[in-house]
């Protein structure tokens, strides 16, 4: 056996037992990037067993309350206006339509629900009809999640009082590819939205998108800055660019599934405690590589027909790959700690 080789892995084993303290550089999470498929899984799969129920997922929901006609240029996002993708500036949902799907969700077995509106940031009088649907949300006993852009001073707190758990602010890609894919607003900008939530004492919802044309060590770079948030986002989204006729990324080279089933691997060896949401792309997925990703740590999807403007597969066909696997739903309000003393 390569003497390199075993030095290379003892180092990875070292940084990963220290996974929950340390500070994760970029090159540690390159070098878990570039291990042996199965050494890669194992080590995944061990420190996912530690944290939580390996045979539990989270479901969750999410609407779009409001589609279609947002300012910016994401080049992978089809609601931006500028694009040409078909999809229609449309209004802001009521409150009773928004109760409606939120029924359903549940009613189908989802335990969070999740709110998106295609904003640059929400204006006042629209955060307060947000504040609205939150507040009937969350009287159906559910989890309540949104994303809505950029926030304004005080507008976290606002949330905050209306019953919001989670706040929903990818920062999409590393920091040095980031105004490759939008220039709009900076990445810093997003960072200062994040802080808000944090104050405001919301948990965080907070991934990126691979595929995107990037290269391994920019995923390398996104995982390690996500890790090394303080404290890390207790959810994170991996979602795998999906192509959008008429939006800039379209066209993009195909990411390698097996390089997606390693960045959620990586994300749940750096993030022990989060939840990690097989997020966006899923429908493009066969069924084998959804169930490579839970088995590398994924262990969070959303649940339905619809995310956003792009398709998502029907709950009864996720139901029926859950029974295949031996998955099961996992209960509300689950932390990583009463997952691990369940087993």
């Amino acid at each position: 056996m390569d003497s390199t080789s075993v030095n290379e892995r003892a180092a990875v084993r070292a940084d990963t037992s220290r996974a929950a303290t340390a500070a994760w550089s970029v090159d540690a999470v390159e070098a878990l990037y570039a291990l042996p498929f199965n050494d890669l899984m194992h080590r995944a799969q061990t420190v996912h067993r530690e944290h939580f129920d390996a045979n539990a997922v989270q479901l969750s929901a999410l609407l779009s309350i409001k589609t279609g006609g947002c300012p910016e240029d994401c080049g992978y996002c089809p609601q931006a206006a500028r694009h040409h993708t078909g999809v229609e500036n449309e209004s802001l949902l009521s409150v009773d339509d928004v109760l409606a799907a939120a029924r359903a969700a549940r009613a189908k077995g989802a335990t969070r629900f999740c709110m998106g509106a295609a904003w640059r940031g929400p204006k006042q009088r629209d955060l307060e009809r947000v504040a609205d649907m939150v507040k009937a949300v969350r009287g159906l006993g559910m989890e309540t999640c949104a994303t809505l852009g950029m926030l304004k001073p005080g507008q976290a707190g606002q949330l905050k009082a209306a019953g919001l758990d989670y706040y929903n602010h990818n920062i999409d890609t590393a920091g040095e590819f980031y105004g490759e894919i939008v220039t709009t607003r900076t990445q810093d900008q997003r960072l200062d939205t994040l802080e808000q939530v944090r104050d405001a004492g919301l948990h965080v919802c907070c991934g990126g998108i691979v595929g995107m044309g990037e290269t391994r060590r920019t995923r390398a770079a996104l995982i390690a800055q996500l890790a090394n948030m303080d404290p890390c986002p207790e959810s994170v989204p991996i979602n795998n660019l999906v192509q959008v006729e008429g939006t800039p990324l379209h066209g993009a080279e195909v990411l390698d599934p097996f390089e997606f089933v390693r960045t959620i691997a990586c994300a749940r060896i750096t993030m022990p405690t989060a939840l990690v949401r097989l997020s966006a792309g899923r429908q493009e997925m066969p069924e084998g590589i959804q169930a490579l990703c839970f088995l590398a740590g994924a262990n969070s999807i959303f649940y339905g027909e619809k995310l956003l403007t792009t398709g998502n597969p029907e709950a009864e066909k996720d139901a029926a790959l859950f029974e295949r696997l031996g998955l099961r739903a996992m209960e509300l309000g689950a932390t990583p700690e009463a997952a691990h003393a369940r087993r």
